[in-house]
């Protein structure tokens, strides 16, 4: 999982400077400082192009018309400023269409409930109104079997519910101690008892919502808290024939505890999809040809792709703006680059960076010739951390470009060297394992994890905006100065990696293939 970067990483150390600087900046470098007065400028477009992809465009699911219409406004905008940009597929995926959901409390009251049907779900085609039950407990595999008669006809509930949807920062800010004890020592044990009662159905829970269905249940419900106020993760269903719906952590609480008190829930469930068949899956490319070298490459790198609960702000619209707006400063400040620039939008990437890892595969050309991608793939927080992704070389080459760049970008930023090589978190790790020079650029958190990162409350509000300006003008710069390098990055890595957490031995990570249909995905 990505996760934003505080001052993490110890080997790390942080680039000289004073935040003085920033106030007084000015460089000999024409270019330099007219991608300054463009990126942080009255010229900016980060706001615009966050607005129309998050609001309009909308969330960016792999296979779904969204996705489609996403790919052709980037390729359209990129050419719009003059840039050469191209689809390129690497597989097909799944097409499914999202429709509404529409989850109503029908006895013992009525109230109107907040949820979504997952990923690539299938609907109910039309009202269906049924009791609820919970996943049923049995003493083991057998047992569960026999007592799977009992979800016929009905919604099962198949995560557990929480104690409570009051984040803990919130307990530990106004609760006694031994109050928050308590009740963390009680959550403990109702979700062990929810674990217990999964694993003596013989099935993962990756599996039981397909032995529910084939049981004869009429959807399942699901939610996945993400210990916040109003937030929950939204991922994909694995049902065929019946919906999965993630309700709201305070309605699923609501419905799990009518259940539990034999106060007979009824619903009203009225969802609405439709599959579509194999659609393409693509990349968008776009590319500022080099005068000099053309066959060597600086790449901006930032998934596309999106979960569809919400908007797919912070994860990964903010990446991609940033790339956009690097590539449009670019285009007007250093229009003739020495090497090739390319600019990477990674389609599937949610389902194991299946984007990058096609195009790591299908252009070994370009990754023989690889001087230095930049990704960013962690939410809006400015840029703070840069691994060297376990090269033994290049921390040179970063201190002296950030060493020309302004203290505002820079003072803060730490260099983790050698750092590590990426293992899969983000499309970054699609070329580290080939040993090509592929860095992350990590932000600080603005509460990613918690709140926006494959939430259901992802939108263009949760961009702070000054943050991606900053970054995208920090990566149209890093960009220039790597173009402009004399020397071509050295690719000498470490020999031998140092031991894991728990002192297992490392290796330099293995290439994986991409899954290029989504019959071969393992997600």
């Amino acid at each position: 999982m990505k996760r934003s970067v505080a001052f993490a990483m110890g080997v790390g150390a942080l680039v000289a400077g004073s935040p003085a600087r920033a106030q007084d900046w000015s460089s000999s470098d024409p270019v330099l400082q007219r991608i300054w007065r463009m990126g942080m400028g009255s010229e900016s477009q980060v706001e615009r192009l966050a607005q129309v992809l998050t609001d309009s465009v909308g969330p960016r699911l792999t296979g779904t018309p969204e996705m489609a219409n996403a790919l052709r406004w980037a390729t359209s905008t990129y050419r719009g400023w003059g840039i050469d940009a191209r689809e390129e597929q690497y597989g097909t995926w799944r097409g499914w269409r999202r429709g509404y959901t529409h989850v109503e409390l029908t006895a013992p009251r009525m109230r109107s409930l907040e949820g979504t049907m997952l990923a690539w779900s299938p609907g109910t085609r039309g009202p269906v109104t049924a009791g609820v039950v919970m996943l049923p407990a049995a003493a083991d595999s057998a047992a569960f079997r026999a007592a799977l008669a009992g979800v016929r006809g009905k919604f099962v509930l198949l995560s557990a519910a929480q104690t409570t949807c009051r984040p803990d920062e919130n307990w530990a800010k106004w609760a006694p101690p031994e109050t928050f004890e308590r009740m963390k020592a009680r959550r403990t044990e109702m979700m062990s008892a929810w674990t217990r009662r999964v694993q003596a159905t013989g099935s993962t829970a990756r599996d039981l919502p397909r032995r529910l269905e084939e049981a004869g249940a009429v959807g399942i419900l699901t939610n996945l808290w993400s210990q916040g106020w109003g937030v929950d993760k939204v991922f994909n269903a694995r049902t065929e024939r019946i919906p999965t719906l993630d309700l709201s952590c305070e309605d699923y609480g609501l419905v799990s505890r009518m259940v539990e008190n034999n106060q007979s829930p009824t619903l009203r469930v009225d969802a609405a999809s439709e599959f579509l068949g194999d659609v393409p899956a693509s990349n968008v490319l776009a590319e500022i040809r080099g005068r000099q070298k053309p066959n060597e490459y600086v790449m901006l790198s930032a998934h596309f792709d999106s979960w569809d609960a919400s908007s797919g702000a912070t994860d990964n619209a903010t990446g991609t703006v940033v790339m956009m707006e690097a590539m449009r400063i670019l285009k007007q400040v250093y229009p003739n680059p020495r090497r090739t620039i390319l600019a990477g939008h990674w389609n599937g990437e949610e389902q194991g960076l299946n984007g990058s890892r096609g195009f790591v595969a299908d252009n070994p050309r370009i990754v023989e010739g690889l001087q230095a991608l930049f990704n960013q793939d962690n939410g809006t927080g400015r840029i703070v951390q840069v691994s060297m992704q376990g090269l033994t070389g290049v921390e040179p080459y970063f201190r002296r470009w950030f060493a020309r760049m302004p203290g505002l970008l820079v003072d803060s930023v730490r260099i983790d060297a050698p750092g590590l090589p990426s293992g899969g978190g983000s499309d970054n790790a699609s070329f580290i394992c080939a040993g090509a020079p592929g860095f992350g650029l990590g932000s600080l958190s603005w509460d990613y994890g918690t709140y926006t990162w494959h939430t259901n409350r992802d939108t263009y509000d949760k961009i702070a905006f000054d943050e991606v300006r900053r970054n995208a003008t920090m990566v149209a710069m890093l960009v220039y100065l790597a173009s402009e390098e004399p020397e071509k990055l050295p690719r000498a890595r470490l020999q031998q990696l140092p031991p894991d957490q728990q002192g297992q031995p490392r290796v330099w990570p293995v290439c994986q293939e991409p899954a290029r249909t989504q019959a071969q995905s393992t997600r």
